[in-house]
Order: C-alpha cells, then sequence, then structure tokens
C-alpha cells in the first residue's frame, strides 16, 4: 500500500479533513491505528467535520455579526425576563424552519443586540446563511442600491438569505423607499424566510414609527402574525 500516494489522492480530492486524519494515523504505531472499517468511520466523519466548520467560518464571515456572541454566553435570568428554556427552544431553530419573525423588545443595553448575534451565530453553526443589519447600515445599503442600479440584485439577495438580523429598528427615521422595501423584503419572506428585529420601541409604537398608516398595517401584519415576542428587561448590563 503507497500511502503517501493516498494521501496525495485525498489532498488533490479537497478532503482536507481525510487527509488530516490519515495522516494522523500515519503516524501512530501500527498497534495503534484503527481497523479498516473503523478508519474509514473516522475518517469519513473527520471529513463530515471538517466541512461543517468551513461552512460555518464561510457564513459568519458573510453574516458580519456586530457582536461576537455565542448562545453559551448568553445570560438568562428571571431578572432579564428570558429563561434558559426560551433560550433553548430558540435554539432548535423552529422559527427559522417555519419562516417566523423573532422580535426582541427592551431598554437599551439590556442585551438585545447580543442576543439577536448569539441566534444569528448558532443558526449559520446550523447551516442557515445569514445576513446582520443596524438600521443604518441597512437604510445606507438601500439607498447605495437606488444610486448604482443594484437596487433589485439586493432584493434578490434578501429574498433568498434564510435569516436575516435587523438591529436597532426604530433609531433611523423611515422614508417612502425605506418602508416600501421593508415591506417588499417581508412579503418575499412571508412564512418561508425568518427575520430577527431587536428594537428598544415597544411593539405597540411601530405603527407610529412607520408613520404611514396603510403601509404600516401591511407591514405589521407581516411582522407580529406569526412573530415570538422576546421582551428583555432589568439594567443596562454595559454598566456591569
Amino acid at each position: 500500500m503507497n500511502t503517501s500516494e493516498t494521501l496525495n489522492q485525498l489532498n488533490e480530492l479537497k478532503l482536507k479533513g481525510m487527509a488530516t486524519a490519515y495522516q494522523t494515523q500515519l503516524n501512530l504505531p501500527m498497534h495503534q491505528q484503527l481497523e479498516s472499517h473503523e478508519m474509514i468511520a473516522h475518517l469519513t466523519q473527520t471529513e463530515l467535520d471538517n466541512r461543517v466548520n468551513d461552512r460555518t467560518n464561510y457564513y459568519l464571515k458573510l453574516a458580519k455579526l456586530r457582536i461576537p456572541a455565542t448562545p453559551e454566553q448568553v445570560k438568562c435570568s428571571a431578572a432579564r425576563n428570558f429563561t434558559k428554556q426560551q433560550l433553548a427552544y430558540l435554539l432548535e431553530g423552529d422559527y427559522i424552519k417555519q419562516g417566523q419573525p423573532l422580535l426582541i423588545t427592551g431598554p437599551t443595553g439590556c442585551g438585545k443586540s447580543f442576543l439577536a448575534c448569539a441566534l444569528a451565530h448558532h443558526a449559520c453553526q446550523m447551516g442557515y446563511r445569514t445576513l446582520y443589519f443596524n438600521m443604518t447600515r441597512f437604510i445606507e445599503r438601500v439607498v447605495m442600491a437606488k444610486l448604482d442600479g443594484s437596487y433589485l440584485k439586493l432584493l434578490a439577495i434578501l429574498e433568498r438569505t434564510p435569516l436575516i438580523v435587523l438591529d436597532d429598528f426604530g433609531l433611523q427615521p423611515l422614508d417612502q423607499t425605506l418602508r416600501l422595501t421593508l415591506l417588499q423584503m417581508l412579503e418575499d419572506r412571508y412564512a418561508r424566510k425568518s427575520i430577527i428585529f431587536t428594537s428598544q420601541l415597544p411593539i405597540n409604537k411601530w405603527y407610529d414609527y412607520i408613520n404611514d398608516p396603510t403601509l404600516a398595517d401591511a407591514i405589521m401584519d407581516r411582522v407580529t402574525s406569526s412573530a415570538t415576542r422576546i421582551e428583555l428587561k432589568g439594567e443596562s448590563l454595559r454598566k456591569k
């Protein structure tokens, strides 16, 4: 058996995980190396793990999350009005599978963005492409797309992304273009793709924020009809 040739073939096939695991086995004494069936299972599992890790890193790079948060870092307590059971439910990802919005509200500094980024990080690990925007960046992206002629391309990207995070909703005023863009995005994604909103504004204030009765009705109907709501409480975590 020519082990060097086998290693070269694994690398040529871009099976990096298998090649690394095989080389590790070859470096062991003969009596410690796995038997044939165990070896195949080990190499296959290592290759799968390597591909999942590469995919996760790629999705995280695309997502451009503002905070490098993970679910393990999320603080759950009665004081925050957020329990471990609620976190565990969200980590199952049913809201993503069913295309349901997730609305996270609460006062400034209570951890809304941290929770949203942690859930987005977990979504990337689960194999869902994710995009993160705060409202300022989202508005800038829409305005630039209108100016350079890539608006339809932007809508297509938003439509096919399984999870979008729209952070700090309610901090920046909306003009008619933004209202229509938001409505189009929600219409394209309704019951198919999920979106996470974070906002300091209570949900019953969102109508006033949108500031157009007709469009507000249409937008809020798509946002709230099947949404999961999380209302965080407590003093600012930044003080701690």
